[in-house]
């Protein structure tokens, strides 16, 4: 049982257990199997879900998402479960990493705005349901993605201190500044009126 483990040991197991889940490319991987091409030559060049919509398969983009927020939960569930809660919240945040930078694709991958949902729903519930909810209305009234991705993510720390969830919390924020500098050329278009909403092709 890893919960008999060293916890640095065990630290160092959900990190490494975290970061090759998260580093499955599925967005890329669904694209090729299903004769789309490569997603990062389509759109944005983001292997997440919002691009994968982009090739006009909404079952392909659903399926990305789900995917996606998959490999974040399923890393921090597994390690949270079998090891602690904090090796589950390690293996989350290395989740992450892995989804935007996996070796597979040397280090070039998304933005982990969907596997980071992943894992606050599994291992805060109450603050994965109100990130989700927050992205949720921005994309719906003012259809930017990445304008949403950035209110939920900045967000969540606060949510998870409000319910008392420090270590939530401190994980929360890496996650969010990390999301910030991911996205920082979608904040100049954003500031340049030059970003692409939900569903547009890029016209280029």
């Amino acid at each position: 049982m890893l919960s008999s483990l060293d916890p640095m040991a065990l630290s160092a197991i959900a990190a490494l257990g975290g970061y090759l889940l998260g580093s499955v490319p599925w967005g890329l991987v669904l694209t090729r199997m299903t004769g789309k091409g490569d997603i990062r030559n389509i759109g944005s060049g983001n292997i997440g879900a919002t691009n994968v919509l982009r090739t006009g398969n909404k079952p392909l983009a659903f399926l990305t998402l789900v995917l996606d927020v998959s490999k974040g939960g399923g890393a921090a569930y597994l390690f949270t479960r079998f090891g602690s809660d904090v090796a589950g919240l390690t293996a989350g945040f290395a989740a992450v990493i892995g989804h935007n930078f996996p070796i597979w694709l040397r280090f070039k991958g998304g933005k982990g705005v969907a596997t980071t949902l992943g894992v606050l729903i599994v291992t805060a519930w109450p603050v994965g349901v109100l990130a989700c909810a927050s992205w949720l209305l921005v994309a719906g009234t003012l259809r930017y993605s990445s304008l949403a991705s950035l209110v939920a993510l900045a967000a969540s720390p606060a949510f998870a201190y409000w319910f008392k969830m420090p270590n939530v919390a401190w994980m929360a924020g890496g996650l969010a500044i990390l999301a910030f500098i991911r996205h920082h050329q979608n904040i100049h278009r954003l500031i340049a009126g030059e970003e692409i909403k939900i569903g547009q092709k890029k016209t280029e």
